[in-house]
């Protein structure tokens, strides 16, 4: 992200970026030669049917329930390994009415990289627990790899992660996260040794985590339920369509749309985010029957093209709906 971005060089470290949440971000609006920005989540307020649908608003209200972040690993090293709270511990726990379900598709990922997800199987559960506990005092490092699945990740792969599944992506990869919006409400058992930029261990939550985790959720169920669950759905000239995420206990569905030229896009009556990941731009617009017309040029805002990456010829874009 540096590299890409332009960042400032004397920033110890970036690793995280957010994109498309109406919170963190502006709207600007041009009159004539004036621009007004404003913040995005008025939209949500002044207009939420309109913007989410009649079905997603009747779920959600006047809240924008995906988010999009960009998870940079590349010459780093592993995410913290962590957990999300189930519906109902969450809304037992936090008052909030859904979790933070969410999937890793991989924008680059360098030969070494993996994606830790589930658990291995045969795991003893109070040996694990234990084991975290005792790193988390200082004693021996977690061994992740001793209890934690570690899954090689390759470009364009998509790993899909329900609630109460262990996860974090490793190091040397490029990751868009698809995720629902409570992100705060995450849960780390194990960072790795590492220390905060002030010079503090970093939170740890492991009696929310351990309360949370998915103790059955091990390497055959990973592999069956959560990598590349792949479903062609439509194709054209020029144009491919697949369902790529859409986990039996997820609300967020992600498709993949392969295209060389111009190609449909069905709402499907609810709130789309578009992501293009291959490619340098790709122009959005409503069809010529449509009422209000609407044009935009959405441009790669983060392919990092490491050393070992290829150049597909096609463009890729990633649409997610709830």
């Amino acid at each position: 992200m540096r590299r890409t971005f332009d960042l400032p060089r004397e920033a110890p470290n970036f690793a995280w970026c957010f994109d498309c949440v109406p919170e963190e971000n502006s709207l600007l609006l041009g009159f004539g030669s004036k621009r007004i920005e404003i913040p995005a989540s008025d939209l949500v307020f002044r207009h939420p049917k309109q913007l989410l649908g009649e079905k997603v608003h009747a779920r959600f209200g006047a809240e924008f329930p995906i988010r999009f972040d960009l998870l940079d690993t590349v010459e780093g090293g592993n995410l913290s390994l962590q957990v999300h709270p189930l519906s109902e511990y969450i809304r037992d726990h936090f008052g909030m009415h859904y979790t933070q379900d969410e999937s890793y598709y991989m924008l680059d990922a360098g030969p070494d990289a993996v994606v830790y997800l589930g658990l291995r199987q045969g795991v003893d559960r109070q040996r694990m627990v234990a084991d975290l506990k005792r790193a988390q005092e200082g004693g021996c490092p977690f061994p992740a790899e001793s209890y934690i699945g570690a899954w090689p990740a390759r470009k364009h792969d998509h790993f899909l992660i329900p609630a109460g599944t262990i996860h974090c992506a490793g190091r040397n990869s490029m990751v868009l996260e698809v995720s629902a919006t409570p992100y705060i409400f995450t849960f780390k058992l194990w960072d790795w040794g590492r220390m905060g930029l002030n010079g503090e261990p970093r939170p740890i939550h492991l009696d929310h985590g351990i309360r949370n985790v998915q103790w059955n959720r091990t390497a055959e169920w990973v592999r069956r339920e959560l990598i590349n669950r792949v479903e062609p759905l439509a194709s054209g000239a020029g144009w491919t369509e697949e369902r790529t995420g859409l986990h039996a206990l997820e609300f967020i569905e992600t498709r993949r749309h392969w295209f060389t030229g111009t190609v449909p896009h069905d709402t499907h009556g609810t709130v789309n985010v578009l992501n293009l990941v291959e490619g340098d731009a790709a122009i959005v617009e409503s069809p010529p029957e449509h009422s209000s017309r609407f044009r935009s040029i959405t441009r790669r805002r983060l392919l990092c093209r490491l050393p070992w990456a290829g150049t597909p010829s096609a463009r890729r874009a990633i649409q997610v709906h709830v």
